[in-house]
């Protein structure tokens, strides 16, 4: 008999890249009005991983990884990254960004980033939103894909990324019974 299995909800994070602590600090508050609070926030990150931002953002960018208390049903995604490119264009001058907001979601199986550009790793949603699997998680540990980037590659990301999963069990355990 041919049944359907429905995922758990998922733990949404947020990267977000930026030059101006304002900024920042504005956009955070934005986001957890339209998503809820937070339960984790990184500290700042020095990015300096691409130069791929700098023409559009200027130098001396930073990076926060941030991640919200409510779980999300993973099929919200499409409506998720629209709401936060939404937002990047808010806080647009003269049609260049002055923060990129990255959504994706963790779940005990992986990491996965939304996107509005195609490539041969990622899947369509849905209205131009695109997702790829970053990292999984395999032997108690993150593991790097071949188009894993750099930043995420890096020990202090999965280190984070590894606190935020541990809540996220922990949720899904007091969820369940």
């Amino acid at each position: 008999m041919l049944t359907f299995h429905f995922p758990k909800k998922v733990k949404f994070i947020c990267a977000l890249i930026y030059q101006d602590e304002t900024v920042y600090s504005k956009v955070k508050v934005l986001l957890e009005r339209k998503f809820g609070a937070l339960d984790f926030e990184s500290k700042p990150i020095l990015f300096d991983f691409t130069d791929y931002y700098c023409a559009e953002m200027g130098g001396g960018l930073t990076k926060r990884l941030v991640a919200f208390k409510k779980l999300q049903d993973a099929a919200r995604f499409v409506q998720i990254k629209r709401s936060c490119v939404a937002l990047e264009t808010r806080y647009s001058r003269d049609t260049r960004r002055s923060i990129n907001i990255d959504p994706g979601y963790l779940n005990e199986a992986h990491l996965v980033l939304t996107s509005t550009k195609d490539f041969y790793h990622r899947l369509y949603l849905g209205k131009g939103v695109f997702a790829e699997v970053t990292l999984y998680y395999a032997h108690r540990q993150f593991q790097d894909l071949p188009w894993t980037y750099p930043d995420y590659r890096t020990g202090a990301h999965k280190e984070m990324l590894m606190q935020i999963r541990n809540v996220y069990v922990g949720q899904i355990k007091k969820n369940s019974r």
